[in-house]
């Protein structure tokens, strides 16, 4: 069990045990509070430039298997938890976590009292921070981390999306076959990729979209070529302001053809319509975060994954239509006369509860209804 340590930019360190690869790991600390669900959260690109605390106790004890996966691999920055379990059981499990980080390398760090470092970032906030394994002064690692740039200098989208234009047919789950191939016709959503997370691309499948994933650049040239029915922007990390180009892009086809979008995609719309965002405190991460949909009043718990939010009292035109429970915070919007929808929250889940997965209906609904107008 080598040592290791992680130290924060208000002078605090915590010391615990290293897993995962050896070395050094840096970014902004945050905390997520679902109960299952490490393979998912680790690779999900949301999460690039973080390092992500889990509040749950044990982690790792059912392994990791090659169909949990949310990209293409781990998109963290480093991982931390209170006990890494010495067994995986599961019959899915291929190999264990500590040897998957390892393989990926990435740092992680176990064995430390995770209440008192998330504690900490609810009282001041998300801090920047550094794992090591090769330093052992902890001051130097404290300074190490107030050298590091704040997550909203830097352009992470550019290092999670896709370079390369593909055909997402892939569905939901099936216990017995694995996940379902489906061949989709209309309508063709043309997904602009800020770091998607893959079970966004299966539930728009699984409710009858063709979707075609592209880069995000070049996308006025990707709108010709392939002219889709609906345009979709996906989730992602860092500052939605500075996805510039994505704003132009909502702004150029708002109300020439349907437009939807998730977490950092909702973010963006939003300041397309001439909204502004900011930067919460430590942000939502997890899966139990009460949503009131205020068209009917049902109330759905929901899995977040946040940094930034949409100031609602500089929207207009629109109608709020979901909001977080815990502190207000705005979850969800239509425009009153555009075909525009979109939610910050993740109603894809994985990890999290399913109560929201009937949103992706409402796109499709919402593209449908605008090709019969």
């Amino acid at each position: 069990m080598k040592k290791a340590i992680l130290a924060l930019e208000d002078g605090s360190y915590f010391v615990g045990h290293s897993f995962g690869a050896e070395g050094e790991a840096f970014g902004e600390v945050v905390f997520n509070t679902s109960m299952t669900g490490y393979q998912e959260i680790i690779t999900d690109p949301s999460y690039r430039g973080q390092i992500v605390v889990m509040t749950y106790t044990e982690i790792g004890n059912y392994g990791v298997n090659e169909e949990d996966l949310e990209s293409s691999g781990v998109q963290v920055n480093g991982f931390v938890i209170k006990e890494l379990s010495p067994i995986e059981s599961s019959w899915r499990s291929k190999r264990g976590l500590h040897e998957y980080l390892a393989e990926k390398g990435v740092v992680g760090l176990w064995g430390i009292d995770t209440r008192a470092l998330v504690k900490r970032l609810r009282e001041k906030g998300s801090l920047r921070g550094v794992i090591s394994t090769k330093e052992t002064d902890p001051k130097r690692l404290v300074e190490k981390s107030r050298s590091l740039p704040d997550i909203s200098e830097l352009n992470l989208v550019e290092e999670v999306a896709t370079k390369e234009i593909y055909h997402w047919k892939e569905g939901d789950w099936d216990l017995k076959r694995g996940y379902l191939q489906k061949e989709n016709d209309k309508p063709l959503f043309l997904v602009v990729d800020y770091g998607v997370k893959r079970n966004i691309l299966r539930r728009l499948v699984q409710e009858g979209a063709r979707v075609i994933v592209v880069p995000p650049y070049d996308l006025e040239r990707f709108m010709q070529e392939i002219k889709p029915d609906a345009l979709f922007l996906s989730n992602g990390p860092g500052d939605p302001q500075r996805v510039v180009e994505g704003i132009r892009l909502v702004r150029k086809y708002m109300g020439k053809l349907p437009i939807g979008g998730i977490c950092l995609g909702h973010q963006i719309i939003a300041l397309a319509l001439g909204g502004k965002t900011y930067k919460l405190k430590f942000g939502h991460h997890g899966g139990n975060h009460p949503v009131k949909d205020l068209r009917d009043g049902h109330i759905e718990i929901t899995a977040q994954n946040h940094n930034f939010a949409v100031d609602p009292d500089t929207l207009k035109e629109v109608e709020i239509t979901h909001v977080n429970l815990l502190d207000g915070t705005l979850e969800g919007f239509r425009h009153k006369s555009m075909p525009i929808y979109c939610v910050q929250y993740h109603p894809e889940a994985s990890p999290g509860p399913h109560d929201s997965k009937g949103i992706f209906k409402e796109f499709i609904e919402l593209v449908l209804n605008y090709a019969k107008s």
